[in-house]
Parts: structure tokens; sequence; C-alpha cells
């Protein structure tokens, strides 16, 4: 979580949909499809992409199905799922990909790569931590609008980069609290973050926690990261 599965297929999608001939971006596929008829929310907003705006009636899943692979004949498509954590919703939306038209493409994000598998899907990427170059890149963007940071901070950086380890969402978020800030307000924001974490940070990194559906698994989990 925060890695940057999403920035990275919003960079692709933006790069790229020109060259197609439709397109859709369906964002947080997980979080639309927990609610009634979540499913059918997702069919009608990727129908609505594909036919320009075009609003859809659909009955259920399988009529949706049916209603996608007539809008998708004959046309290359560029299709983004974020966030995919179930087959059925990848089923709902892209389930009939043989029927996409030649040179059509399917990026999903997805924290479960059991799920590509179990799809069928291989190619596949593991988005990878920044480096240290690269997290001091980014936070002081964040923190100081320029690409390296200013030198009465520079004592601060190291615990903050240690801190994030890397994920693009903590140094973000934590670059941009104490943006503009005198030192002192640096120094008691670094010490508050080893003792209570930051709350925007943890709510998304907490996700993934949740994702693992067994609960000994949880509590071994647990127990790793007390000690």
């Amino acid at each position: 979580g925060g890695v940057g599965n999403t920035t990275i297929a919003k960079y692709a999608f933006n790069s790229y949909f020109e060259s197609f001939e439709r397109s859709s971006f369906l964002y947080n596929v997980r979080d639309f499809s927990e609610s009634t008829d979540g499913l059918i929310y997702l069919q009608k907003q990727f129908l609505s992409d594909i036919l320009d705006g075009r609003k859809i009636d659909i009955q259920s899943v399988e009529d949706g199905i049916n209603q996608i692979k007539s809008a998708v004949y004959g046309k290359r498509v560029l299709i983004v799922l974020d966030d995919v954590d179930e087959v059925d919703q990848l089923a709902a939306i892209v389930g009939m990909r043989d029927c996409f038209y030649s040179g059509s493409k399917i990026i999903v994000t997805t924290r479960h790569i059991e799920l590509l598998r179990a799809c069928e899907i291989e190619l596949i990427d593991h988005v990878q931590k920044l480096s240290i170059g690269e997290s001091v890149e980014l936070f002081s963007w964040h923190a100081f609008g320029q690409d390296h940071p200013v030198e009465n901070y520079t004592k601060f950086l190291t615990r903050i980069i240690e801190y994030c380890i890397g994920c693009p969402l903590a140094l973000q978020v934590l670059g941009s609290s104490p943006s503009g800030k005198s030192l002192v307000v640096w120094e008691s924001t670094l010490k508050k973050l080893e003792v209570i974490p930051n709350s925007q940070l943890s709510k998304k990194l907490q996700i993934s926690f949740e994702f693992i559906q067994d609960d000994h698994d949880k509590s071994l989990f647990l127990d790793i990261a007390c000690f």
C-alpha cells in the first residue's frame, strides 16, 4: 500500500489513451464493489466511458457482461482496473477478454498476486520501493519545493528516510505535513511519529493488514511487527 501502483497506472493511461479508440480508468474497484450493486455500477461506468457518455441500463452483472462484449466489439480499447481484490471484479469487466479486439490493453493494479495468476495474467510487474536517493528527492519536492533538502534541515532527513523505508505515500504525507514550518516543529513532528504513526498513512497501510484473511496469519504478523 502506498508504493505507487495507482500513480504508475495513471501515468501509463494518460500517456497512451489517445492511441486507442476508446479508454476507461476505473478507480478504487475494491471500494465500489463492496457497496450494493457495486459491480453493476462499475460496469455502467465502463460502458459510459466506452460509449461516449451514454447512460446504460443494466439489469444484472451477466447483462452487463453481455453489453460490454457488444460495446468493445471491433474497437481497440485501453482499460485500467485499479485496486482489484476479487476475481469476480475482473470477471464483471474483462472476464471475456478473448472478445476484445486485437491490440487492446488491460492494466490491473492489485495487492494480490495470486489473483492475477488465478486469472492467467502472465505479464506481472512488482512495483519496487524507492531508493534512498529517490526518497530524498520526492520528500524534498513536497517539503521544500525543490529536488534537494534545505541545508538546515538535513539533520532530520536521515531519520525521516529511515522511517518511510522507500514508500512514496509516506514520503509525500510526511513531507507535506511540516512544509514551511520551523526547525522546532520538525523536531516535534519526528518525536511524535516515533510514538504515534501518522493517521493518514496508517489508514492506507491498514488495508494491507485487513487483506490477511487467516486469523492465525494476522496474529503472526502482529507478533513479528512487535519484535
